[in-house]
């Protein structure tokens, strides 16, 4: 098979935890694609979880959804990655990143000697250095490895930015870039509504667009996840509702802007680490990374997210 002449529907998700039975569960929902293989190294989950969901088959576009294993990665078009392993009682965040490094290098090795023209999707918290991780293991082209990225902050932050300004979050065009975490950054300069930024949008509708405003905003599109978290357990509806939008763009050609993580070459003066910015994404994967007219404070925030990650990178010894 070569990358331009390869056509083919197939995803393949590796893990059938919460995310990657939720996104399978989304993505026949949304009728994407003809046929999924779920993987996971838990036999009896993963026959639960595929048995639940073949018995909905019925009321969704017809699909093929089945347990696979290693060999269904051949014929895929997109590999999702949603394995890793939780933090232990007492464990460091490195010692955590560590051992799902090991767990990446049991994974996309089987992935890549079965298949080199597809795109893999990492969605596997934390996302950026395991983006960065799984190019360094897989040898791909950095365009074919990308990682689920700020797709989902950005969502939550048009949602809230919709609440606000009191308008659908599809008529909402804002952007979370840098890490998917602590250091990601709200690009509210260049956020706007019917073409408008926000501030004069607010102005216009008579409602406040103060920075204590905007700051309460952003700070609950960064702690969303530690909310939910504390509520529920985990994070999966909305992530893998992020998930699926990636496949649709990718399997459709759409050459979408999406906020995808990918390899930084030299944006904004940064390079060899995995962030988050819009970027177009098509059959390929990574098209193009674009970029923004950002402030300087954005730009500034954006490089301190790479600082933080490469730090991280180096500790692990990446």
């Amino acid at each position: 098979m070569t990358g331009k002449e390869f056509i083919s529907d197939k995803v393949t998700i590796i893990g059938a935890g919460y995310v990657g039975a939720t996104t399978a569960f989304a993505l026949i929902n949304g009728g994407v694609t003809s046929e999924i293989a779920l993987i996971d190294i838990n036999e009896k989950k993963l026959e639960g979880e595929v048995l639940d969901l073949n018995h909905g088959i019925s009321f969704v576009p017809q699909v093929n959804l089945h347990a696979g294993t290693y060999d269904d990665c051949e014929d895929s078009n997109i590999v999702i990655i949603t394995a890793g392993v939780g933090q232990k009682p007492g464990e460091t965040r490195i010692d955590l990143l560590k051992r799902n490094i090991d767990v990446f290098r049991q994974i996309i090795p089987k992935v890549v000697e079965r298949n080199r023209d597809c795109v893999l999707l990492i969605v596997t918290n934390p996302v950026d250095i395991l983006t960065y991780a799984a190019i360094r293991i897989s040898g791909l082209p950095y365009t074919q490895v990308i990682g689920s990225g700020t797709v989902l902050d950005s969502s939550r932050f048009k949602y809230l930015l919709s609440r606000h300004c009191n308008v659908a979050p599809h008529n909402v065009h804002a952007y979370i870039i840098g890490e998917h975490g602590d250091t990601e950054v709200p690009a509210w300069s260049i956020s706007n509504i019917a073409g408008m930024s926000v501030e004069q949008f607010c102005f216009k509708c008579g409602r406040e667009c103060a920075k204590e405003t905007k700051n309460s905003i952003f700070d609950q599109v960064k702690n969303s996840a530690y909310r939910i978290i504390e509520g529920k357990g985990a994070t999966y509806y909305a992530v893998a509702l992020a998930v699926r939008r990636i496949v649709e763009a990718i399997l459709r050609n759409e050459n979408s802007i999406l906020p995808v993580s990918s390899l930084m070459r030299g944006y904004y003066g940064i390079e060899d680490v995995c962030l988050s910015l819009p970027s177009i994404i098509n059959q390929q994967g990574l098209e193009r990374v674009l970029e923004l007219p950002l402030s300087d404070d954005e730009i500034q925030g954006f490089r301190h997210s790479a600082e933080t990650l490469k730090a991280a990178l180096r500790d692990i010894g990446i």
